[in-house]
């Protein structure tokens, strides 16, 4: 999962685009980049770490320029390397600079095509890159001076017929203007703001409308699946709903983990959707689990505190704070690899015996993804004395590898994978284990008057939206993209160990990328 921002604007963009990507720091931890263009040309600071350590007052300085995009990322279908930090650039045509959040799911169909077909070179592993040169191979064919509106809808539309999977972009053709669009599916989200002022309006995409609300940006709409926009450096929007077939199916993980509470995407609200979740899981409970000793609902920080108020509230007992969180830890899930991220629990927790001693207490989180930070928290309960320690889940068991950009693809990481709900709970120590059914997850993320009549649910269902995921397809990505090989590439990248040793099995196509 990624953040992308971009912003053409009537004064400097330096310090909107770093606040804009701090406030969507929660969409990734392992990159941030910034690029923008003005007077002096184009200039760009990017490399591995948060926001505010990888941009220093000289980097901001150097970044002038009213128009600009951003980027924040963890490693998906890539690596860990800063050469894969984003955004990635190429100078033909024009010079465009793009971010992506999402993922290709015909990658290497696409990585193929472009070096022996359309002849231009890939210095990466990463989709985005990918994405990147299908684009400005499709703005090369259609370049005839000053790139118009036109074109650069006829070369997105290009792009979503090349392109399969989940991704939304943000790209800067320099001296032009930035462009922003979505899959035909909208699985992965994108905003759209405005701000007027005596100097003109100015536009401002982002992944979150949280990022819009920090920079008083005022909230237009969602950039609809197969949308394109495009803004001249003047402040001229320009937009176009794509042709071909549309099925809106947004991430229904989005709502569940990855999104600010604050954030309102495809015009739900993520923090009456967690409300909802909340209720739903009680009910759940009630049914489950009727004759509930619980004493105390005590929610898992940060992600699942707005339903576990909602369940505490719904089954009538009390609701109270018994972990304290370390705010200077990363987010658990989306560290890379599974030694880290068991490591971290006890480093990123602590428990207030107070709150569990001689108690039967229910623990609720907002998923189980790998069972690792459930196990360890479990233990935490125990050791604060905790006399029962239950444990809800506000999703569905994720059983099914997420491939359109969500760090969870291995299949033999997922603890629900290919085990009932009994053999889990014996897993994690729990004393009972109650998950949300999906159903009632799709109830909870579906309200008000929304239009949206489905979503991508992949890892809980099974069922992939884009229509093209195989079972060849799966057993490949888990031999990429499991903690093993992540490891394996991180040491081959810091030269630790030989392409042969890392990646027998890759290594051709890593040779020929």
């Amino acid at each position: 999962m990624c953040g992308v921002v971009g912003i053409v604007s009537h004064q400097p963009v330096n310090q909107a685009l770093y606040d804009a990507l701090t406030v969507l720091q929660h969409r990734g931890q392992d990159a941030a980049g910034i690029v923008t263009w003005g007077a002096d040309g184009l200039q760009q600071h990017k490399r591995n770490g948060l926001v505010r350590d990888v941009f220093r007052t000289r980097h901001m300085m150097r970044l002038t320029g009213n128009v600009g995009i951003g980027h924040i990322r963890y490693p998906t279908a890539g690596g860990a390397r800063s050469a894969e930090a984003q955004p990635f650039y190429v100078n033909s045509p024009y010079g465009i600079c793009l971010g992506h959040n999402g993922n290709l799911t015909n990658h290497d169909e696409l990585a193929e095509m472009l070096i022996h077909q359309d002849r231009r070179h890939l210095s990466t592993s990463s989709d985005s890159e990918v994405l990147l040169n299908v684009f400005a191979h499709e703005m090369q064919v259609r370049a005839n001076g000053q790139p118009t509106a036109e074109q650069v809808f006829e070369t997105v539309e290009a792009v979503h017929r090349r392109c399969r999977g989940g991704y939304a972009v943000v790209a800067m053709i320099v001296g032009v203007g930035v462009v922003a669009f979505r899959d035909p599916n909208g699985i992965r989200p994108l905003v759209l703001g405005e701000k007027r002022s005596e100097h003109g309006t100015e536009y401002m995409v982002a992944s979150e409308s949280v990022a819009l609300d920090v920079l008083q940006f005022s909230r237009l709409r969602d950039v609809q699946p197969g949308e394109t926009v495009f803004i001249e450096n003047s402040g001229k929007l320009h937009s176009r709903q794509q042709q071909g077939e549309v099925r809106h199916t947004p991430c229904i993980f989005e709502f569940v983990y990855f999104a600010r509470p604050d954030s309102i995407l495809d015009d739900l609200s993520v923090y009456k959707t967690r409300l909802r979740m909340g209720e739903q899981l009680a009910g759940k409970i009630v049914r489950d689990f009727p004759e509930h000793d619980i004493d105390v609902v005590i929610p898992i920080p940060d992600t699942s505190r707005t339903a576990a108020v909602q369940v505490a509230h719904h089954l009538g007992v009390k609701y109270r704070e018994g972990f304290i969180k370390n705010r200077y830890i990363g987010r658990t899930f989306i560290m890379p690899g599974q030694a880290e991220r068991a490591k971290s629990v006890r480093h990123k927790l602590n428990a207030i015996d107070l709150e569990f001693r001689g108690k039967n207490v229910l623990l609720v989180d907002d998923s189980i993804v790998r069972g690792t930070t459930s196990r360890q928290i479990i233990k935490l309960a125990r050791e604060a004395g905790a006399r029962r320690v239950y444990f809800a889940s506000a999703a569905p068991p994720v059983r099914h590898p997420n491939v359109y950009g969500i760090d969870m693809p291995a299949a033999s990481e997922l603890i629900a994978n290919g085990r009932s709900v009994e053999e889990i709970q014996a897993l994690i120590g729990a004393d009972k284990l109650i998950y949300q059914d999906l159903h009632g997850l799709i109830r909870s993320v579906r309200h008000g008057n929304s239009p949206i009549e489905e979503f991508d649910t992949s890892c809980f269902s099974g069922e992939y939206v884009t229509g093209d995921v195989t079972d060849e397809y799966l057993h490949d990505l888990e031999s990429r993209r499991n903690d093993v090989a992540k490891r394996l590439r991180d040491a081959r990248h810091k030269g630790i160990i030989g392409v042969e040793e890392a990646e027998p099995e890759r290594q051709s196509t890593a040779i020929g990328l």
